[in-house]
């Protein structure tokens, strides 16, 4: 599975070599471009949030090294590897402290000399190694984490996220729910009481004052991360006057406020607008009730724009891990294919193997396609991408067994993501200026 550095002799033999290349003159490229590229890939193998992310994003990690490397991937990605360099992959598991996932990082650019990092599904885990990899000029793509802190705090040289930050994911879901649900008063959300459960009902409410400033919120609930244990909430929520109720819960807590609310009547009698709810429909299956509004960072799986590269992509992980890809499997599938973009691109324009200034500099503002749809690295100098997103109604399929999404909403990426120019809270709070939505 995983392929490991060349025999010593061949090292050296390529060493040797080097120094008759074309390249040693200008002394720019230290290795042959089909030297082997070392890529560390962070995320949950472990801890809660490794079913619902981390899990998915290392299939598709594996998936597609394995196929890269064998040349396998539709075209515009049928080129071996990077550039014909096979990835050298190395997994590390995301769980532990911010002190933690610094030492890895550390780790990983000064013991096992990679390439370029790619991963972290936490917020924390993204703010935290983001200066570190500036301050050792490493090239790192963030790859799930949501938060929009990371170009928006100060421009990063060395850091890219293709992935779009979450602030798309609370602007199409109140674009949804008021096209949806008709002339709405009053509202409630559950959040978990950390930064990703806070930032999404910010960006939410904000959302929602711009585009219905009648609106008001009823209830604000906010148990601690990972309560599991939502007796209380429900009791509230049921006494709420709210035409739905926001949650950007995922997985455990998600599962266990879904069944909890659900043997109460909660969802039956409000509606559930799930901004994250697209990772966990395999597994709640018939016990969601239907009608909830359900959400993904982009238009992935239920939502992918039909394409070989998606016919691909989704055949290839069912036959290799027996379960469907979820949205995190096509975050990474979206964070390497951006990587291979820009690494090629460098290369056919330096020739040979690419250095990372190359890299970044062909990285910058690109766009490209993906299994699921088209990123443009449009917001954080060129650093950050965006892209469409879709959000749908949960319906169950009982004579197939299978959840379905139905009444499909895309939003175009220049609709629901800040311009360049603006960070997202501003954007947000001055009625998001400048929004395409045609």
């Amino acid at each position: 599975m995983h392929h490991h550095g060349c025999p010593p002799t061949f090292v050296l033999v390529a060493g040797l070599s080097l120094s008759l290349s074309p390249f040693a003159a200008g002394g720019v490229h230290a290795e042959e471009p089909t030297t082997p590229v070392k890529i560390g890939f962070v995320t949950f193998l472990t801890g809660p949030a490794a079913a619902p992310f981390g899990i998915p994003d290392h299939n598709a990690a594996e998936l597609l090294v394995d196929n890269l490397n064998a040349g396998k991937v539709p075209a515009p990605y049928n080129q071996i590897g990077l550039g014909g360099a096979k990835i050298d992959a190395k997994f590390v598991d995301e769980a532990g402290s911010a002190a933690d996932v610094v030492t890895q990082f550390r780790n990983l650019v000064e013991r096992d000399h990679v390439d370029v990092v790619v991963g972290y599904v936490s917020s924390g885990s993204c703010l935290a190694v983001t200066p570190v990899a500036e301050e050792l000029k490493q090239l790192t793509l963030l790859d799930i984490c949501g938060t929009t802190r990371i170009f928006e705090e100060k421009p990063r040289h060395y850091v890219f996220r293709v992935n779009p930050h979450a602030t798309m994911d609370n602007v199409a879901a109140a674009k949804y729910v008021l096209d949806r649900i008709k002339d709405i008063s009053v509202y409630s959300g559950i959040n978990q009481n950390y930064a990703w459960g806070q930032d999404s009902w910010r960006d939410f409410r904000l959302a929602m004052k711009g585009l219905d400033p009648k609106a008001t919120v009823d209830k604000e609930l906010f148990p601690k991360f990972f309560a599991g244990e939502y007796g209380a909430e429900i009791s509230t929520l049921l006494t709420s006057s709210a035409q739905f109720i926001h949650s950007s819960f995922y997985d455990g807590d998600l599962e266990a406020f879904i069944y909890q609310a659900g043997a109460r009547g909660l969802p039956q009698r409000i509606p559930l607008v799930l901004t994250t709810g697209e990772s966990s429909l395999w597994r709640l299956g018939s016990k969601l009730p239907d009608g909830a509004i359900i959400g993904a960072r982009g238009p992935h799986t239920f939502f992918a724009h039909d394409g070989e590269l998606n016919t691909w992509f989704h055949k290839a992980y069912v036959d290799r891990f027996n379960e469907q890809p979820i949205y995190p499997a096509y975050d990474l599938a979206q964070s390497l294919l951006g990587l291979k973009t820009a690494w090629e691109k460098a290369q056919a324009k330096k020739g040979g193997r690419p250095a990372t200034e190359d890299v970044i500099a062909a990285f910058e503002g690109i766009s490209f396609k993906t299994p699921s749809t088209t990123v443009q690295m449009a917001l954080g100098n060129g650093h950050q991408g965006i892209s469409d997103t879709a959000v749908g109604t949960y319906k169950f399929n009982r004579a197939e067994n299978k959840p379905e999404i139905v009444d499909i909403v895309r939003y175009p990426a220049q609709c629901v993501n800040p311009p360049a120019d603006v960070d997202s809270v501003p954007w947000l709070e001055g009625g998001m200026k400048g929004a395409k939505c045609d």
